[in-house]
């Protein structure tokens, strides 16, 4: 399995885009990226001490975000949205109908007012030199996105929690460099596991989320030269493991003549254990 420590930077080098994911699964999502001097957040999904302290250990203040950006309104990406709106004067970006469903979910206990920021699908919005635009992933939260974010010529595509990949995302995804995307869970596992019927359905459903063989099969049919680091997000804890999601990417590029380590980088994100800080050309 690919070694994190191989494909980190140096902090003291200076380059263009620093990427660290806090968080990524089922429990709790939250990511970076940003220069040395600033960044946004996608998703707030852990608790706000933890945001905070995972962040100052790679350098990284508070007072450095910009902006958070949300994809849905499910617990696991919102935990934290309020207090980093409201206490943190961070604004928050996503959808007018997210918001909403934010604001009128149990988990997040700090409302957000004066902090929201409303977005329209496919089209952008400007933080410093990031441009970001939303668009739409099917999901069963109340609405649903995607982030396109540019900088510099170099773009990086969020992709999660969604059950299918349609046209308009495949297209998104095509135009990364760097791209975070879905690898809920191992087919098998999840018909062999605990899980009651309607949870299989609705995890595996078109509105659920992505498993290990449709995120490697588009992937290995997808390629493009200019994609260089592929992250695989979001895996479950019960339904799949970081090496078997990664095994499955890695052996179906193989299969269309693609190397890891060659021709893209690839990992698969830990679910409650920070990434290292990947600083990238």
């Amino acid at each position: 399995m690919d070694n994190d420590n191989l494909s980190c930077r140096r902090k003291d080098i200076d380059m263009k885009l620093r990427f660290i994911s806090l968080a990524s699964g089922s429990s709790g999502n939250c990511y970076f990226l940003g220069t040395d001097t600033y960044g946004i957040l996608i998703d707030a999904g852990i608790p706000f001490r933890t945001i905070k302290k995972e962040l100052a250990e790679v350098g990284i203040g508070i007072d450095m975000i910009r902006a958070l950006f949300i994809t849905h309104d499910h617990a696991d990406h919102i935990k934290s949205a309020g207090l980093l709106g409201e206490k943190s004067n961070i604004p928050v970006y996503s959808t007018e109908a997210i918001h909403a469903g934010m604001n009128r979910s149990y988990c997040m206990t700090q409302k957000i007012s004066a902090s929201a920021r409303f977005l329209q699908k496919q089209q952008p919005v400007q933080i410093g030199d990031f441009t970001v635009e939303a668009f739409e992933v099917p999901h069963d939260g109340t609405d649903n996105v995607g982030y396109r974010i540019s900088i510099g010529g170099k773009v990086f595509c969020f992709v999660t929690d969604l059950g299918e990949i349609t046209p308009l995302v495949a297209d998104y995804i095509r135009t990364a460099n760097y791209l975070v995307i879905e690898a809920n869970y191992d087919e098998e596992m999840l018909q062999m596991g605990h899980y009651p019927p309607h949870l299989k359905a609705r995890i595996a459903g078109t509105n659920g989320h992505l498993s290990n063989k449709v995120t490697a099969n588009f992937l290995a049919d997808n390629m493009t030269a200019h994609l260089q680091y592929i992250w695989l997000c979001h895996l479950s804890k019960d339904n799949n493991h970081p090496e078997l999601a990664y095994k499955t990417v890695e052996l179906k590029l193989r299969e269309k003549g693609i190397l890891v380590g060659r021709d893209v980088q690839l990992c698969a994100l830990k679910r409650g254990i920070p990434s290292c800080l990947y600083e990238l050309e």
